[in-house]
């Protein structure tokens, strides 16, 4: 399930192209070179192909379609392979045993690649990034190694660079033509992808997140999302690795858009029927039980006693997310937000 299309730039002038089958290097080759056989009818408007992977693809059998399909070799010249490595995780990954016969994807990746993101380097310490630099250079030793933050490089480094040459895979890869091989993934590693129309509470949201942070945080590999918050007109983007997490409102929703919620998680033992479980009981309806003026009792501390609770006036519904703002009618005037529209934080007076 595509995440991407609605997180990209509206404005921006290019084409995307989904690949939606399958694991591009292991099922899907044959959409890939649909794909980029129905491009190059417009090779006219633009000035390359990027394909981007998963975190979790092996890059052989990709760049081996532009070598052992014909008419793909004809059309297209492949400039170079980019691997993004997260500094955090890095080490962690490139140090995860595998079963014989099963790939390591992010040794795969460091292998292969022309250019090296080094990513995420405001996370670590100097002695840090170079023990993470040797680390690559012994798997890569040819690959220009590039420090940033959030992914930020020059493009000029990065396109037209002309760098893939058969001769170096072949001789890291003497079977990399071999199209009968095929990508062993390790077992334990799964998906999670899923959508639903409708709307999610941010509280509950927030707490969910956190939750699925501190019990999951290790075996998380990748996990991003597009959601649809009530009493919010901007779609909300979050995306993590391992604990690392980030989450903010970006551009609005369109009238004429389906605004549903969409998830993808990538880790090690995930239980798919307990995270979707879980995100359906964020839901919530964009109606509620008390409109502007409604005298209503508010919890403001302890909601097991009676102090916990006080009188106060429904001021503004959807308030930054929050199902109500209420003033509260004590000398001071406060005024608190009601997180969730149930008798847990709001309550008829």
């Amino acid at each position: 399930m595509g995440v991407d299309e609605k997180i990209l730039s509206e404005k921006a002038d290019e084409e995307l192209v989904e690949v939606m089958n399958g694991c591009i290097c292991c099922t899907v080759r044959g959409d890939l070179i649909k794909a980029l056989k129905n491009l190059h009818s417009k090779i006219a408007d633009f000035d390359a192909v990027i394909i981007e992977c998963t975190g979790m693809a092996d890059p052989a059998p990709v760049a081996q379609t532009f070598f052992v399909h014909e008419e793909i070799g004809k059309l297209y010249e492949l400039d170079g392979l980019i691997t993004v490595v997260d500094s955090m995780y890095i080490r962690t990954r490139l140090d995860e045993r595998k079963e014989k016969g099963i790939v390591n994807e992010a040794s795969q990746q460091v292998a292969f690649a022309d250019r090296i993101l080094c990513n995420k380097i405001d996370l670590v310490n100097e002695e840090d990034l170079a023990d993470i630099e040797g680390r690559l250079r012994a798997i890569n030793p040819t690959a220009e190694i590039i420090r940033c933050q959030q992914s930020a490089a020059d493009p000029s480094k990065l396109i037209n660079i002309n760098a893939f040459t058969l001769e170096r895979v072949q001789e890291m890869d003497a079977q990399f033509l071999d199209t009968e091989r095929r990508s062993k993934h390790d077992p334990n590693i799964n998906s999670i992808a899923f959508n639903f129309e409708g709307y999610l509470n941010l509280f509950l949201l927030q707490q969910l997140i956190d939750t699925i942070i501190n019990e999951l945080g290790a075996n998380l590999y990748r996990y991003k999302g597009v959601l649809n918050i009530a009493g919010m007109s901007k779609r909300y983007v979050f995306q993590g690795v391992g604990m690392l997490f980030s989450g903010n409102f970006t551009t609005e929703w369109t009238e004429d858009e389906c605004r549903d919620c969409r998830f993808v998680f990538i880790g090690k033992g995930l239980m798919e029927e307990e995270i979707r479980t879980a995100f359906y009981e964020c839901e919530c309806d964009e109606e509620l039980r008390f409109k502007v003026g409604d005298t209503v009792s508010a919890c403001v501390g302890d909601p097991d006693t009676k102090d916990g609770w006080a009188k106060g006036t429904v001021i503004k519904t959807w308030d930054e997310g929050n199902p109500y703002r209420i003033e509260i009618h004590d000398e001071e005037k406060r005024n608190v937000w009601a997180p969730v529209d149930d008798n847990n934080f709001c309550k008829k007076q």
